[in-house]
């Protein structure tokens, strides 16, 4: 009864499924496609999810009516991989909420002084923990500052366990023996706003991504940015950050200090990021979405 009524509720409507699957019932589907990670990095996600994108995935784009993506990178992707019509492929940016926003100490002290932290006495990355994040890499590049820096700016890790990550875990646990790094796991989304605006610098050298909200957040928040040269990163920061090769160790390691100690690079990408930021908004991003959906229904 229950599956029979949900069809009923699908027929002659328009579905959109945001995140990549849309049902059979749907005959005039949008789906969202964040990226093409499962298939091409397989081995960075556990074996379930390939399995169900295997099934079901060829299924939503049969039935699809129209795509949307994230990032223009994602759509070029998309039409290769599959063969996709151009026509019916859009992108649409994601945006950022405005309690990222820059933030003076005092704004700050109170959050900040829960989880032992001072106000630009820090760098951070903020991402679930799982092998194509790059973390491993971002750890064995920032131990190798000197002393002074990694006492002064000790390198803040925020984010939920993911998958394939013990090995990683591991290497977590031997930086923060070392003193120069804190863990905190998931932490509160009340919190985030606040530790970001906090942060010297903003490290995320992700091998792939469909988008990379936190950059985007960061940006926001008017913190410096090292990111990587992942096309949609790339794309997302444009020239308001420093973009790194994610496996070249000496890259993101000059890309660190530069990030921590250049002060005129420092205020020309803080600047230039909120500019970058304030073109991106969750207005622009239902607002674009909703023209999809009426391109579609005339």
């Amino acid at each position: 009864m229950k599956e029979w009524r949900l069809k009923q509720h699908c027929r002659g409507q328009l579905y959109h499924g945001s995140n990549y699957f849309i049902p059979a019932c749907a005959d005039i589907g949008v789906a969202t496609i964040h990226d093409l990670s499962v298939f091409r990095l397989p081995e960075t996600h556990p074996a379930e999810r390939v399995r169900q994108f295997e099934t079901h995935f060829q299924a939503t784009l049969d039935r699809a009516t129209h795509l949307i993506t994230d990032t223009e990178a994602i759509r070029q992707e998309v039409i290769g991989t599959f063969a996709w019509p151009a026509e019916r492929i859009t992108t649409v940016p994601l945006g950022v909420s405005d309690s990222y926003r820059p933030r003076v100490s005092c704004e700050t002290v109170e959050i900040l002084s829960n989880y032992g932290l001072v106000h630009g006495g820090y760098s951070l990355c903020v991402s679930t923990i799982e092998p194509r994040k790059k973390i491993d890499a971002l750890l064995k590049a920032y131990g190798r500052l000197p002393a002074f820096l990694l006492k002064r700016f000790p390198l803040v890790l925020i984010g939920g366990t993911g998958w394939r990550s013990e090995g990683l875990h591991q290497l977590i646990e031997s930086c923060c023996a070392r003193g120069w790094m804190k863990f905190f796991g998931f932490v509160p989304q009340t919190d985030l706003p606040v530790l970001y605006a906090g942060a010297r610098l903003f490290a995320y050298p992700s091998c792939y991504e469909g988008f990379g909200l936190p950059v985007l957040e960061a940006m926001a928040s008017g913190v410096p940015v090292v990111t990587s040269t992942d096309p949609a990163l790339a794309e997302v920061v444009g020239t308001a950050a420093l973009k790194v090769e994610p496996d070249d160790n000496d890259s993101l390691l000059y890309g660190v200090v530069r990030g921590l100690e250049d002060e005129g690079w420092r205020e020309t990408v803080s600047v230039a990021g909120l500019k970058r930021a304030g073109h991106l908004t969750w207005e622009r991003c239902v607002e674009q979405t909703a023209a999809v959906y009426r391109k579609i229904n005339n």
